[in-house]
This record gives structure tokens, sequence and C-alpha cells, in this order.
């Protein structure tokens, strides 16, 4: 199925790994969100369950074996076609995805940007406005970390 212009929603599948207190970041190196800073993560793959796709995807995009945990989020997001008059936005997406964020934990492996990945980064809660996040990531990146903290707390 086309990621571009797509008949249905795309089941999009991400990974927040959580280490030292810094998270793990990943540079997109296609669209949507060409060049910018991100939660690792792709698309789900027919026949596998949603933690499969997220462990898959964190390995190819940055060589970490990771340990699926808990569902941070789901969510969905939708580019709209410019509208060719110049006014605005049509009802026809471009993309649309249906995301499911979970958090991970690595077990093995260091990070290196890998497959659609341009760089990879590790950042302290109080340094993500430094990577411009979109709002989304942002929010979800600091839902994980209150879930960290409370996992380390024995909660």
């Amino acid at each position: 199925m086309a990621r571009e212009y797509p008949d249905r929603p795309v089941v999009g599948i991400g990974g927040v790994v959580i280490e030292n207190d810094r998270v793990l970041l990943i540079r997109r190196g296609t669209e949507p969100l060409l060049g910018q800073w991100s939660i690792p993560g792709g698309t789900l793959e027919l026949s596998e369950s949603l933690q499969e796709g997220v462990a898959r995807e964190l390995l190819e995009e940055t060589g970490l074996e990771v340990r699926v945990l808990d569902l941070i989020d789901a969510f969905d997001r939708i580019y709209l076609e410019p509208d060719e008059g110049g006014g605005g936005t049509s009802s026809r997406p471009r993309f649309h995805y249906v995301i499911v964020d979970y958090l991970c934990e690595r077990i093995s492996g260091e990070a290196i940007a890998g497959s659609d990945v341009t760089d990879v980064a590790y950042a302290a809660e109080d340094e993500l406005d430094k990577f411009q996040l979109t709002p989304t990531a942002t929010r979800i990146i600091k839902r994980a970390f209150a879930m960290s903290r409370q996992k380390r707390a024995g909660g």
C-alpha cells in the first residue's frame, strides 16, 4: 500500500527508548518530516503484531534490539494536499497515519543511523526544544519520561 496518497490510513508504529534519563531521537531521511528530529519508527507490515513491528523498526532505524514495554499513546496524523489554487488545503490527504507509540528498553546494540534515518541523538528532557520536535512528538516523549520515572520508582 502506498504511503503517499493512500487509499486508507497507514498504521505507523514508534518506540521511545529512554536510557540514563535521555531519549533516543532520529532525524528522518524521508517524507513526511524529512530532515526533522522525531521518534524512531515506521509502518506496520502485514501479519506483524504492533510490538513486533516496533522492535523491527527500531532495529532497522537505530541498530538497537529493544524490549517493547507499554503503550504510550495512539493518535492520527493527516497531511492534506495543498490546494492547487493557493487558497488553503484540499480534502485529499497526501499522508494519513494512525500512529501507535510504545515505551521500549534497549536490550543490546549501540544507536546508529540506519535505513531511512540520517542521524541519531540522545536528549535529556530539558533539551527537547533544541530538536524542534512536533508538538505531538514532544507530548509523547514527555509522557514516556513520566512513565519511565514511574517504572524506576516501582510503580
